[in-house]
C-alpha cells in the first residue's frame, strides 16, 4: 500500500505565502519553501513544473489578499480618495513585504499597479472616481494619476521608515492632498 499524499498545492502555496509575507520575496526558494511546509522538495516539483509556475500563483493569491483587505477596511471620510489612500498606506505598513512584492518589484503576469490596487471587479479606483460630482473623464485621469502619485510615495517612504506622522495626520494630509489636486470642493 502506498503513501497517503499530505502535501497539497494548497499546502504549499500557504506556505509559500507565509514564507515571504515573513521574510520577503528574496526567501523564496524551493528548499526554504520545502522546510516551511516540512516536506522535501520532490512534492514542490511534483505539483509545480517549476518555481516560475509557483511564483504566479504566489502572486494572484498575494493580489487577492490584497484586495481583501481593501473590502474589510472601514471608512473613515467622505473626501474621495481619502480611505482608499489610508488602506494602500496601511497595507503597506502592515504587509510590507508583500507590498513590496505587488508594488515594487517587476510586473508580475502583466498585472500593473493599476490593476492591483483597482482590484480587478472590486474598481476600487473606478468607485473612488465616481465619488467627485462633476468630474469629466479627462480629468479623472489626471486627478487619479496625481492622487496615485502622492499615496504611493507616502507608501514607499512608510515601509523604508521615513513617514512618521499620525494616523489622524496621514487623514487629514491626503484630504487637503485631494482637494489641492481637484481645485473645487467636495
Amino acid at each position: 500500500m502506498s503513501r497517503k499524499q499530505t502535501i497539497t498545492k494548497e499546502k504549499l502555496l500557504d506556505s509559500a505565502f507565509e514564507l515571504v509575507r515573513e521574510k520577503g520575496s528574496i526567501e523564496l526558494s524551493a528548499r526554504h519553501l520545502a522546510e516551511r511546509a516540512q516536506c522535501s522538495t520532490q512534492p514542490i516539483f511534483r505539483i509545480y513544473t517549476n518555481m516560475a509556475e509557483l511564483e504566479d500563483d504566489l502572486f494572484l493569491k498575494c493580489v487577492g489578499y490584497f484586495s481583501d483587505f481593501f473590502i474589510n477596511a472601514e471608512s473613515i471620510s467622505d473626501v474621495p480618495f481619502v480611505d482608499f489612500g489610508m488602506n494602500y498606506i496601511n497595507f503597506a505598513k502592515k504587509e510590507p513585504h508583500l507590498f513590496r512584492l505587488l508594488f515594487l518589484e517587476s510586473n508580475r503576469l502583466k498585472k500593473s499597479s493599476y490593476d492591483i490596487v483597482n482590484g480587478g471587479k472590486n474598481n476600487f479606483v473606478i468607485r473612488e472616481i465616481r465619488r467627485i460630482p462633476g468630474i469629466s473623464p479627462d480629468e479623472a485621469e489626471s486627478v487619479f494619476m496625481k492622487v496615485w502619485l502622492f499615496i504611493h510615495g507616502i507608501a514607499c517612504m512608510v515601509i523604508r521608515d521615513d513617514f512618521d506622522i499620525s494616523e489622524t495626520e496621514t487623514i487629514s494630509l491626503l484630504m487637503d492632498m485631494f482637494r489641492r489636486i481637484y481645485g473645487r470642493a467636495v
